[in-house]
């Protein structure tokens, strides 16, 4: 594979669908959204780098299975824009009333890393609309979240100081694996880079990474979630080692943990195809129980 060939595999089609109108969630706000394939739904979370387009090549197979929702949080993408931005709280609000707007009772939510944070508040505060939790490099931690929320707190110090690109190269090494660096090389970092700088603003990611500081961070409000609970995880995450996933599957009720070889912080982008199998089967487990 050439290096143009590879610096276009790692450029997404981030385009917004025409004629697509935002679906209200709560007075003044309404939300871009994406929905593919029918039966059970998914419904991914972005976790402020990403928006509603990018789960397109992520979810491409699960959408012949299932009924695929991705949408763009409040203040981020095509979404409305507030003067104020959301709490989780309400951002989880968001998320259940574009649940009852499309007719959805319960969904299976697709987390990765800051967003598997709404993910464990969404199944806390609303459990009836949660059918199971799909959480791919979390940033929940069998003994809490100090170690995560530094490293985002590094992150928001060099985006502020200076600007998205440098935040990017101060990224890539710490959320790519080993092995996806090695292998695409310069033009896997300048193609995915290309997606990154398309799909959020400076603002955008400072209130995003603001916001992942906050909330309760105990380990304990993950026993009093029921829902089935898939931990995703990447044998070459920079935050939770093998082990420690397993520790953190264990707290959940219902949880179990499958690690990834060689994938890093976001699994899905080293195995698109392995990923989407593991979540299939997670999924089609639990329904054959319910």
């Amino acid at each position: 594979m050439s290096a143009n060939e590879v610096q276009d595999d790692y450029y997404h089609d981030l385009s917004y669908r025409k004629d697509t109108p935002p679906i209200r969630t709560r007075e003044g706000v309404g939300l871009y959204c994406e929905s593919t394939g029918e039966g059970i739904a998914v419904t991914t979370l972005n976790n402020f780098f990403f928006t509603a387009p990018f789960w397109r090549d992520y979810t491409e197979q699960l959408a012949k299975h299932f009924r695929v929702v991705s949408y763009d949080l409040c203040n981020h993408g095509h979404s409305t824009r507030l003067a104020q931005e959301p709490t989780w709280e309400e951002h989880a609000a968001d998320l259940v009333g574009l649940l009852d707007a499309l007719e959805i009772d319960s969904t299976y939510l697709l987390a990765s890393s800051a967003s598997t944070q709404l993910a464990r508040d969404v199944a806390l505060a609303y459990p009836d609309r949660v059918r199971g939790l799909v959480l791919a490099g979390p940033v929940l931690g069998p003994q809490g979240m100090r170690r995560h929320r530094m490293l985002q707190r590094a992150w928001l110090r060099t985006l502020n100081n200076h600007g998205i690109p440098e935040l990017f190269s101060h990224m890539y090494p710490e959320f790519v694996s080993t092995q996806m660096n090695e292998d695409y090389g310069s033009a896997g970092f300048l193609g995915l880079r290309e997606s990154f700088l398309a799909m959020s603003t400076p603002e955008e990611l400072n209130n995003g990474l603001t916001l992942a500081q906050q909330g309760d961070s105990s380990p304990e409000l993950l026993t009093r979630i029921q829902a089935p609970t898939l931990i995703a995880l990447g044998d070459d995450d920079i935050l939770l080692s093998p082990t420690a996933g397993h520790e953190l599957a264990a707290l959940f009720p219902n949880g179990r943990c499958a690690i990834m070889p060689k994938a890093g912080h976001v699994p899905f982008l080293d195995d698109v195809e392995g990923f989407q199998e593991l979540v299939r089967k997670f999924i089609d487990e639990v329904e054959a129980h319910v």
